[in-house]
């Protein structure tokens, strides 16, 4: 494992780390996770050079935390560096701070947080924070030692990202980054103002849930084969990531083993500049094609969900992007109507909260239109 020092403080972190939102579930129910695989998966990546594990309160609809706490026993806690996550709309008022706090390190059965962040900041959290003076708060929580290391996710425009950084003395942030995603929210112009500022950046989303960890489109696969290197598709991904050297951790969330241990394999044998000219270029020229014919770029994070109505938006919106990126309409159609009535798109009765909860800022509404436009039934 590679491991790189993480600004001012004594850490060395892997520059893989391990996202605790994808854990292996039982019977699809995404609050349902399978302790006995998560916690040998969250072991078996420790063991293997992984330091750096990422949680945060509402994922798994709020057990992640729990089961990473769990994992964390019989001495891993000390091997491992912890960040979790403050929910930014919980709060509201300056006695949710420690209430929070409080409950998360009983979850995560710990005296202290490594990596401490707001969480999924956007205009309105950020306007809270600050009326709120969350700073003086953090900043004591430093002096006690509860809190090693402050930062803050990312989820709006790219102005208010600037502002974010310039008002306080982060540590580190983290964006959603990868090679498609070059220009959205914070993108790389904000990836290189916070090096800049000498403050580590944190990657979320380096697959694009799952999107850039399967074999490419046609079109998008020809463009890459041109590489003198056999390279898949997480590798792709990944090595992009780890070529700048504006990147201190890439965050994977990993559902398998399998997935473990290939990424942990790529991150022992990745370097800065290691991806050549041509293969920048290449990249290049997949983003382009990609784009051109990405329908929603939806990537899973179930924060969406539960819908008041019961529909199935991350499960729909992977159906719809596969059917059409990889021609595989009959297929998806079908299982698009094997979901329960209640699941399907046309049960959205437009209430909103599904797009008050995104991450992405998607117009969900109108992408379930699209949906119950494009599967017909037979």
């Amino acid at each position: 494992m590679i491991y790189q020092n993480f600004g001012d403080s004594n850490m060395d972190t892997s520059i893989l780390g391990m996202g605790c939102m994808r854990f292996p579930v039982i019977d699809d129910n995404n609050e349902d996770i399978d302790e006995k695989k998560a916690i040998e998966m969250v072991r078996y990546a420790i063991d293997n050079g992984v330091n750096y594990i990422d949680t945060a309160w509402p994922y798994h609809g709020g057990n992640s935390e729990t089961v990473v706490g769990k994992a964390l026993q019989d001495g891993y806690r000390e091997k491992a560096y912890l960040a979790t996550k403050l929910p930014s709309w919980k709060i509201e008022k300056r006695e949710d701070f420690d209430y929070y706090l409080d409950k998360q390190l009983e979850k995560l059965q710990t005296d202290y947080i490594d990596l401490y962040l707001l969480h999924t900041l956007n205009r309105d959290y950020w306007e809270n924070y600050k009326e709120l003076d969350v700073f003086s708060w953090l900043e004591e929580k430093k002096k006690q030692g509860i809190i090693k290391q402050v930062g803050f996710s990312f989820h709006a425009a790219y102005d208010l990202f600037e502002e974010i950084i310039d008002h306080y003395n982060w540590d580190f942030c983290q964006i959603q980054y990868n090679y498609l995603d070059t220009e959205f929210q914070a993108g790389k112009k904000g990836l290189k103002y916070a090096h800049n500022k000498g403050i580590e950046v944190v990657i979320m989303e380096p697959l694009r849930g799952g999107t850039l960890a399967q074999e490419p489109p046609k079109d998008v696969k020809t463009i890459l084969d041109n590489s003198d290197k056999n390279r898949n598709a997480v590798n792709w991904s990944l090595q992009w990531l780890w070529d700048q050297k504006e990147v201190s951790v890439v965050l994977s969330g990993m559902s398998t083993m399998d997935q473990i241990k290939e990424n942990i394999n790529l991150a022992s044998n990745a370097d800065q500049n290691s991806l050549s000219s041509k293969e920048s270029k290449l990249v290049t020229k997949a983003r382009k094609k990609f784009l051109d014919i990405f329908p929603v770029a939806c990537t899973g994070c179930n924060y969406c969900v539960p819908c008041p109505q019961g529909v199935a938006i991350p499960n729909i919106f992977s159906l719809y992007n596969e059917a059409k990126i990889y021609d595989k309409y009959e297929t998806n159609n079908k299982r698009y109507f094997n979901m329960s009535e209640k699941a399907r798109a046309d049960n959205c009765i437009e209430c909103g909260q599904c797009e008050e909860a995104c991450p992405q800022n998607l117009t969900i509404i109108e992408y379930l239109k699209d949906v119950t436009n494009y599967f017909i039934e037979e």
